[in-house]
């Protein structure tokens, strides 16, 4: 059975979790990449939701629960950047790179990461 798509909420949440590992709700709150100010009870909410359609599972410790994701970055991923590249570029990874590059500052070290990116995948490593 395919999961639902995560909405942009559950996509930060999600995101807190890939870059931290397992977490309470205190502290997916306290991490949110939006800073925006919420109540407990709502991220409380979001991670009952995305455990009943299985992105997040908890375990209890104490009288806490602590979530952690159930799928990866890619699999979430993965599919959402195709779609944006078919619905919105025209099917042009080309083009989205160029979006990606034209709204985004990035560091030295970035640009150097995406040539090695690039690099690996001629050289056929970078192909699943």
């Amino acid at each position: 059975m395919k999961r639902p798509e995560p909405s942009k909420l559950e996509m930060q949440v999600l995101s807190v979790l890939w870059n931290r590992g397992a977490a309470t709700v205190r502290e997916v709150l306290e991490a949110m990449p939006d800073r925006k100010a919420r109540a407990y009870t709502t991220i409380l909410s979001v991670l009952q939701v995305m455990e009943k359609k299985r992105l997040v599972s908890h375990t209890s410790e104490g009288n806490a629960h602590v979530y952690e994701a159930r799928v990866s970055r890619e699999q979430v991923t993965g599919p959402l950047l195709r779609r944006l590249v078919r619905e919105v570029f025209g099917g042009s990874p080309a083009s989205a790179m160029q979006q990606l590059l034209a709204e985004n500052e990035m560091s030295r070290e970035e640009l150097e990461e995406i040539k090695r990116l690039i690099a690996d995948y001629e050289s056929g490593k970078g192909i699943p």
